[in-house]
């Protein structure tokens, strides 16, 4: 029997699935291991090349096999999807990964620091909390509509439905209906503290690291969007060109195409969904500033003179995204465009 070389490892939440080769690509290693064993296994083994999908607890257990001296690769799952054969089990995947980790075109996933794992953690929470609110409010709405109370849209509209929740001497609230109207007013206002807090957070963060700091000078980047890719981007080297990241967030045509014909359509909704939605966000602000001063940004006057905005907006987005990767390969600062 020779040598681990190379094992693909199908993680789960209390079983795994190990499957290793030799250096001729012979199959020496098939084991089924509880979660208790796993670290005892890879502590007697050679150093050796381990892939694993990028899914949830990956970037546990890759930090905690490099520890004992292994070489880890994560690779999304869509990426080792094709070399399943026939069947769908745990060995048969552990059988892929072991077989996609060792291609040279395969992509792999950078292995995130606990400190970025909280930081992307901030923004997940802050998704979740931003949807509690609406969801509070939406509610408050409805259920003061079924009494004849409706308010503008808007924040100063719920402030007003608010006040008549707070009035007692309001005699179009039933005693029942304030009640329960007013624990959801207190639910609504201790999560908005709660995302007013997270987002202190996030902003300390920002301007804790030097990279955010720089990213913060981009217009149409802030504090926000700086900590999500410092949290995100673990190594910028991974990417090739800033193109690639671009592509890699979804900020690049679809195409559809054959026989030499190219044929290009809109951004795919592939790609990671947080950092697309905020850098163009991020793009919309600055064209509102574009469209009333058009001497401070002539390259995005010029494009949006023959393109619709949210077209105009996009490709800032993508610019946004190149000059990201850029900055953070060469440490520079952003520099403001010259004008042809």
């Amino acid at each position: 029997m020779g040598t681990v070389t190379i094992i693909g490892l199908d993680i789960a939440k209390s079983v795994f699935q190990v499957h290793g080769v030799d250096a001729q690509g012979e199959a020496v290693v098939r084991r089924r291991l509880t979660r208790g064993r796993l670290l005892k296994f890879f502590a007697g083994l050679p150093p050796c090349l381990i892939g694993i999908e990028a899914c949830s607890s990956s970037h546990f257990w890759a930090r905690e096999l490099v520890a004992l001296g292994h070489e880890v690769k994560l690779m999304p799952a869509q990426y080792v999807k094709p070399y399943v054969k026939r069947g769908k089990n745990d060995a048969a995947d552990a059988e892929a990964i072991c077989e996609a980790v060792t291609r040279p075109t395969m992509r792999f996933v950078g292995i995130k620091t606990p400190e970025q794992q909280s930081a992307m953690m901030l923004h997940r929470v802050r998704l979740i909390l931003n949807r509690q609110r609406t969801q509070l409010s939406n509610a408050m709405r409805a259920h003061l509509a079924e009494f004849g109370i409706i308010a503008p849209a808007g924040r100063n509209g719920l402030e007003r439905l608010l006040d008549v929740i707070a009035d007692p001497d309001d005699l179009r609230l039933p005693a029942d209906a304030r009640l329960c109207l007013e624990m959801l007013v207190s639910q609504l206002r201790m999560v908005k503290e709660q995302i007013l807090e997270n987002d202190r957070r996030i902003l300390a963060q920002a301007r804790e690291t030097d990279v955010g700091r720089r990213l913060m000078e981009i217009p149409g980047v802030g504090p926000l969007l700086a900590s999500a890719f410092v949290a995100t981007i673990t190594d910028p080297a991974v990417f090739k060109s800033g193109r690639n990241l671009a592509a890699w967030i979804g900020l690049v045509p679809r195409q559809n195409s054959s026989g030499g014909i190219i044929q290009l359509g809109g951004i795919s909704k592939a790609g990671n969904r947080y950092l697309r939605q905020m850098l163009i966000v991020g793009a919309m602000a600055v064209i509102r500033q574009a469209l009333r001063y058009a001497d401070k940004h002539p390259w995005l006057s010029q494009l949006l003179a023959r393109r619709k905005a949210k077209v105009a907006a996009v490709a800032l987005a993508n610019r946004n995204a190149r000059t990201i990767w850029a900055m953070m390969m060469s440490g520079e600062h952003y520099r403001n465009p010259v004008a042809a």
